[in-house]
């Protein structure tokens, strides 16, 4: 499984870090129109140089952050007398900030009061530093439990080339990610989500794919939520002999059942705490299980319900294993997961002072996650071999050790459930109801009703897809390849290129000179003379680049629809040959 938290996600960050009046006033929305690509560039340019100039000291602030915010949130009068001194600390300070801008980077000429108002508040709420990114980032190691499997499926050696190579590409992803936020981002024109980008370098027709991609990839989650804590729960009512039996569909449907219920909170309070305290409790689960799987035999049954295995002396592959290559691209594509924190770097960015130092915590969670994930797969694949599981603490053959396990998963799972839950929604409420259907705020009386009924739908697409889909390492990399993948290896080259081509193409057209003003064009990317400058233009160097990022973009494209097939191919064998069928009462675990 991967991470269960909001990083993971892929979600609004700022809503388990700030207070309701500091999310209010850093994502309202400006009065100001749409500016043209020169101005984003314009505006970017000066954010940068003020940031360059800032020599602030900054003290990233992690568990302390959370809570203070837990006992503010519990003590109103407390609240008051602290937090009102500090605001209007924070207000005085980039009061003085904002004279200085005024003067020099003129960032707030031709703005509204309203407009100001809100741009000041932006820049009081910068304040995270590289070893938050840290903090961060390396929420994706809080699940590494398909690594095994992911690892049996390709062998031992591919497995561990693969899984470098996969990080250092998205580290890769990463800094052209940065690059790109760093080109057009700025305080009166901030990019606080993947779409923006995508919008801004490609084409509103990219944010809406990648939106609809988001959609999709949450309720897959949720889906994932359900199947694994059912897969637990029926095992721990199996009981030491496996005689204890309850319908397997009624397993999934019990905990949809529990996210319809805490889904109709709206606010995420408390979770926040509980989202850090199930870091531990899942390396809890790593050290549990790799203690008891060096003492036991692997979970024979588990092994035959779902892939048919029977039992056997252990076989571990050093090289690709004889299996057939649907398999191998599945596991492959259930590695991605440790990588699928991408779609939040732009949220990351936007709560940064200095966004230049993010690559900084970038490269340093991006070691750790790989030296997690291989330290546990490599360590607990000789141990069970191919009869690993995709969960892979239900592979254990002896009942304490399993149901100990299970229990912890099933916490750190309804605490998923809350979080995915709960923001997730708020992702698709924002971008299906809010933009596309310009329906009522969430907050309203309307909105309230409409997010009671999204809830309902929302948590029975997941029991629908839990039950339908009864084989986690298939859906995993179903997850993966639908959209994971697509937000860490496929769109950001293609953006990249996008910026370059932009950049290029409006190398003859009229100087950028007055803000709010869309220099002259001399063509349109209508004109085939656009794209040839655009392509061509910029120098030998720039066309090398152009050209490695279109090579990129195809074959990540490419990787991600083989990926599609294998992932339904290895659906189709899952159900034929394992124990446990589409809403059916068998479980898959045995």
């Amino acid at each position: 499984m991967a991470s269960f938290t909001p990083a993971a996600a892929g979600v609004d960050l700022m809503e388990v870090r700030y207070t309701e009046g500091e999310l209010a006033a850093m994502t309202s929305p400006m009065s100001s129109s749409a500016a043209s690509f020169a101005e984003y560039l314009y505006w970017a340019e000066r954010k940068r140089a003020e940031e360059d100039a800032d020599k602030t000291v900054i003290a990233s602030q992690g568990w302390g952050r959370l809570i203070r915010y837990y006992r503010n949130r519990n003590d109103t009068e407390e609240k008051e007398k602290e937090d009102v001194p500090a605001v209007s600390e924070k207000s005085e300070k980039l009061d003085a900030e904002k004279n200085n801008s005024v003067a020099e980077f003129d960032e707030y000429v031709g703005m509204s009061e309203h407009d100001q108002e809100l741009l000041t508040a932006r820049r009081v709420l910068r304040q995270a530093g590289w070893a938050t990114v840290f903090y961060l980032v390396t929420c994706d190691i809080l699940g590494p439990f398909n690594a095994p499997f992911s690892i049996a499926s390709i062998g031992m050696a591919p497995g561990i080339c693969l899984y470098v190579l996969f990080g250092v590409v998205a580290f890769i992803s990463g800094v052209m990610l940065h690059r790109i936020w760093l080109r057009l981002d700025s305080a009166r024109y901030p990019i606080t989500l993947y779409g923006d980008m995508c919008e801004r370098t490609v084409g509103s027709w990219l944010k809406y794919l990648a939106s609809f991609l988001q959609c999709v990839q949450l309720t897959i989650n949720v889906g994932l939520i359900c199947l694994t804590n059912g897969q637990s729960l029926s095992q721990i009512i199996a009981g030491p002999h496996g005689t204890g039996h309850l319908c397997f569909s009624v397993t999934v449907l019990i905990w949809a059942l529990c996210g319809m219920v805490i889904g109709m909170i709206r606010g995420l309070g408390n979770f926040s705490i509980l989202a850090n305290a199930s870091v531990w409790l899942n390396l809890m689960i790593i050290f549990i299980n790799i203690g008891f799987a060096a003492r036991t035999l692997p979970n024979y049954t588990a092994a035959f319900a779902t892939s048919g295995l029977l039992p056997g002396p252990v076989m571990v592959s050093a090289t690709i294993p004889g299996q057939p290559l649907f398999i191998q691209i599945n596991g492959v594509f259930n590695m991605v997961f440790a990588y699928g924190g991408a779609m939040i770097f732009p949220e990351i960015m936007a709560e940064m002072r200095r966004p230049r130092d993010f690559v900084k915590g970038m490269a340093v969670a991006q070691l750790l996650i790989i030296s997690v994930y291989l330290a546990y797969g490599i360590t607990l694949y000789p141990l069970e071999g191919q009869f690993v599981q995709a969960q892979s603490y239900t592979g254990l053959s002896l009942y304490s050790g399993q149901t100990i396990c299970n229990v912890i998963g099933i916490i750190t799972g309804t605490i998923a459930a809350g979080l995915y839950g709960n923001i997730g929604l708020k992702v698709i409420y924002r971008l299906v109801v809010e933009q596309l259907l310009k329906g009522p705020g969430l907050m309203t009386f309307r909105g309230r009703i409409v997010w009671s009924l999204s809830v309902l739908l929302y948590w029975s697409v997941a029991f629908v897809l839990g039950s339908a889909i009864p084989s986690v390492g298939t859906l995993t990399g179903l997850l993966g390849a639908m959209g994971f993948f697509h937000f860490t290896y496929t769109f950001p080259p293609l953006m990249m290129l996008g910026l370059d081509m932009q950049i290029d193409a409006a190398l003859e057209d009229e100087p950028f000179t007055t803000p709010g003003v869309t220099p002259r064009k001399i063509d349109t990317w209508y004109d085939f003379s656009r794209w040839k400058r655009g392509f061509l233009a910029g120098g030998r160097r720039r066309l090398i680049w152009k050209i490695v990022n279109l090579i990129f973009f195809l074959t990540a494209l490419a990787t991600a629809g083989m990926g599609l097939w294998a992932t339904g191919t290895d659906l189709r064998r899952a159900l034929k040959v394992g124990v446990a069928t589409s809403l059916g009462c068998n479980s898959p675990v045995g």
